[in-house]
């Protein structure tokens, strides 16, 4: 007995520290709430604006116009005025006049006295700085510098969720991942970079081939050039010239579609494609239906479809299973973590999470 109390109490654990931090809305009376484990709570009582939020925090502008971060547990004041700001699934970071600051973890920190542009992703914050007239990432506590120009500042070519791709002044073609940087090559013209987490896709114009950066390997994928290709979380898919639809994902690859799908996306660890009005999935090496129609909206994110169903309410795809949350028309949705929140017409709320419907 003592044996099984253990499990659940270390099983309990686990859910708990992986469990959505924050899943955000406005109710009827104007309480902004939070869902988190199971049960609704309070963030703010009085009216709020401009809420930005990913899966591990939410900032937003309370009725004092303070810009407030809150991360499931507390709240932070960080600015007590209008400023421009960004949030991504883990990170804050907001701008006063040239001064860029960040919060990350609880932690503040100023990032530049002398800012002009800065981009956030889930693991970086990218900025230039015209003091030096050079662009820095910060990662993981860390600041390391990718560049400096002489004439006018320019952000990277592309920016992902870990991973930066860019070119300095010599027109060397460069990527910054996990702390280094690896690189390209020198070219005169512009590369199109696709990537998402640990991986960018993009057509050498040296080798001219289509090649993936895959967690500090470069991977010769085709050995011609890919018209569309598109990356998430570890995986890359691309349309070759007859037409299909392939994707790479741990130094191989492999045809997922052979006719010549309609639509297609890649977000996070979701690829989401149509083929024959048949709405095409993943999920653990298989390829799954989701519907027999193209829905008249969707969001992925995560490892979560969400999407409008044939009643016009709402559904999603999770953990291989399809589950109609709401047949209430034009409800609106969004996704944090591996959870959905819909907004029905009377303003109540439903969160699904874990196979469980909850009401507000």
């Amino acid at each position: 007995m003592k044996k099984y109390c253990l499990y659940l109490f270390f099983l309990s654990l686990s859910f708990s520290t992986f469990s959505q931090k924050v899943i955000p809305f406005v109710d009827f009376n104007f309480y902004f709430q939070n869902f988190q484990n199971g049960a609704f709570s309070i963030i703010d009582f009085q009216r709020i604006r401009d809420v930005k939020a990913g899966d591990d925090c939410v900032a937003y502008y309370d009725n004092k116009s303070n810009l407030v971060v809150y991360n499931g547990t507390e709240k932070k004041n960080l600015a007590n005025l209008n400023v421009d700001f960004q949030v991504s699934d883990h990170l804050v970071a907001w701008r006063i006049g040239n001064t860029i600051n960040m919060w990350d973890d609880g932690k503040l920190r100023t990032l530049s006295f002398n800012g002009i542009d800065y981009s956030v992703k889930d693991s970086v914050i990218v900025y230039s700085d015209s003091r030096y007239n050079s662009v820095n990432v910060y990662w993981k506590g860390e600041i390391y510098p990718l560049y400096s120009v002489v004439d006018d500042i320019y952000m990277p070519t592309f920016i992902g969720e870990n991973i930066v791709a860019f070119k300095d002044n010599g027109n060397f073609y460069k990527i910054f991942w996990n702390g280094q940087i690896y690189d390209i090559g020198v070219w005169n013209g512009d590369i199109t970079f696709n990537g998402g987490t640990d991986v960018l896709a993009y057509n050498d114009p040296t080798t001219r081939s289509f090649t993936v950066f895959d967690k500090g390997e470069f991977i010769e994928v085709e050995s011609y050039f890919m018209n569309k290709y598109k990356a998430g979380r570890g995986v890359v898919v691309y349309e070759d010239l007859n037409g299909n639809l392939n994707l790479y994902k741990k130094s191989s690859k492999k045809q997922i579609s052979n006719f010549s799908a309609s639509m297609w996306e890649v977000k996070d660890e979701v690829v989401l494609w149509l083929e024959n009005n048949f709405l095409k999935t993943i999920y653990l090496g298989d390829v799954k239906t989701i519907c027999n129609f193209m829905p008249k909206d969707y969001l992925i994110k995560n490892d979560v479809i969400a999407y409008r169903n044939i009643m016009g309410g709402v559904s999603s795809f999770v953990n291989g299973i399809n589950t109609e949350i709401s047949n209430q028309m034009n409800a609106e949705y969004e996704i944090y973590g591996s959870s959905v929140l819909v907004k029905l017409f009377n303003s109540s709320f439903i969160v699904f999470q874990n196979g469980m419907k909850y009401y507000k």
